[in-house]
């Protein structure tokens, strides 16, 4: 049973891993910030939570040892890296950092102009 608890735990080592080369491989090669965006924090955040679930695994099994630590850190990044991208994305958009050319929807574009269309009218009152 120990040996295949570890083959376990080193599989989803080696799978953290390799989602986050991935996604360092798609920050080298997507063409436009907001797709790099996505690419840094899905696979990455990803990758990392799958690295440290399975070393929270590894002291909870072979060492008896629950980690406070590496839970807090699991949470951590499970609920900042992403609304980090989120904001990052955002910031550029509202910048004037231009869409990919073969981009084909815009979603932020219209809900943008609505707010401040909105909020010109309550400026007004």
């Amino acid at each position: 049973m120990s040996e295949i608890g570890e083959l376990i735990i080193g599989l989803f080592v080696l799978f953290g891993a390799l989602l986050s080369a991935i996604s360092a491989f798609g920050l080298i090669r997507l063409p436009d910030v907001y797709l790099r965006s996505h690419a840094a924090t899905k696979s990455s955040t990803l990758g990392v939570l799958i690295i440290l679930l399975s070393a929270f695994l590894y002291f909870m099994f072979y060492v008896d040892h629950v980690s406070a630590k590496l839970l807090l850190g699991i949470i951590f990044v499970f609920i900042t890296a992403p609304v980090a991208g989120h904001l990052n994305g955002r910031a550029a958009y509202r910048s004037g950092v231009p869409l990919w050319e073969k981009s084909t929807l815009d979603d932020l574009g219209p809900a943008l102009k609505k707010a401040q269309k909105n909020s010109k009218r309550q400026d007004m009152n």
